[in-house]
């Protein structure tokens, strides 16, 4: 009998606490990245790229298929990080700036930065990868 009163107050203390609980007390929900869903695609990309790989060293592929697939994966991967590149570098301008004046030096290394050095391509904005011959952009 005092077994079952003991549930019975278990279960009511429970069912207050819940009740009562106030929207004070529940801690505010994390802010949502605004690159969260281009992240997550350069994260399957890149584990495209090793899946890739893998396959083409286990001999499922051959050299011309491996090297088409991975230059399609390289430039839509450079496109990704691209895009996240801009959304950052907008958000970044959007929040107060220190000093709105910027060197000259710092926009010539900007602008070097846009060019691929292996193949000589320019682009609108820096990117980790090259999209035309898909290097890595030093």
């Amino acid at each position: 009998m005092s077994l079952v009163i003991a549930v019975a107050a278990l279960v009511a203390v429970t069912l207050l606490y819940t009740l009562f609980v106030r929207s004070t007390d529940i801690p505010a929900p994390e802010p949502v990245s605004p690159t969260r869903h281009l992240e997550e695609r350069r994260a399957a990309i890149y584990e495209n790229l090793r899946d890739l790989q893998f396959e083409y060293r286990v001999g499922k592929l051959s050299d011309a298929d491996y090297q088409q697939t991975k230059l399609v994966l390289q430039k839509e991967l450079a496109g990704v990080i691209g895009e996240i590149q801009q959304i950052t570098k907008s958000v970044a301008v959007s929040a107060p700036v220190a000093s709105a004046v910027t060197s000259e030096k710092a926009a010539a290394a900007e602008k070097a930065a846009h060019m691929c050095t292996h193949c000589g391509a320019q682009f609108p904005v820096a990117l980790k990868f090259c999209g035309e011959c898909g290097k890595e952009m030093l």
